[in-house]
């Protein structure tokens, strides 16, 4: 019996899935035929959509941009290292966490007041602790 004859292309679906891109090759499917995944800067029409060694692949996901190099094809949905052996990452780095979240500093004394400032304010303004109006 002899081993089969390594393939030339496979269809983005299928490779999008092996490399572990995605969760589901449904998800795959949904994320070729969306427009979020160009081959070589051209928009992808279909999932039949081959993809072959040497093929750039831009997929932009929620939170980032992905630019991935397909080296191999695989044959099978396999554990992590052996999917990140399909591609070489050339995704640009992600910004740094500091500009991600800026955080509104509050001067001190601003915003809701404590129970300690509500007491102050009652006894400023005459109210009795023990009379609630």
């Amino acid at each position: 019996m002899a081993a089969p004859e390594p393939q030339a292309s496979l269809r983005i679906d299928k490779w999008l899935w092996y490399a572990r891109i995605t969760k589901s090759r449904t998800l795959a499917q949904k994320l070729a035929v969306s427009g979020h995944v160009r081959l070589n800067k051209g928009k992808i029409a279909a999932t039949k959509t081959a993809v072959k060694p040497g093929d750039v692949l831009t997929i932009t996901m929620p939170r980032r941009l992905m630019v991935l190099k397909v080296l191999k094809l695989g044959t099978r949905r396999g554990p992590a290292p052996e999917a990140q052996l399909l591609y070489e990452d050339m995704s640009p780095p992600s910004p740094p966490k500091e500009t991600l979240v800026k955080v509104a500093k509050r001067e001190a004394g601003a915003g809701r007041p404590t129970k300690r400032d509500r007491r102050q304010i009652a006894r400023i303004r005459g109210f009795n602790e023990t009379d609630p109006f």
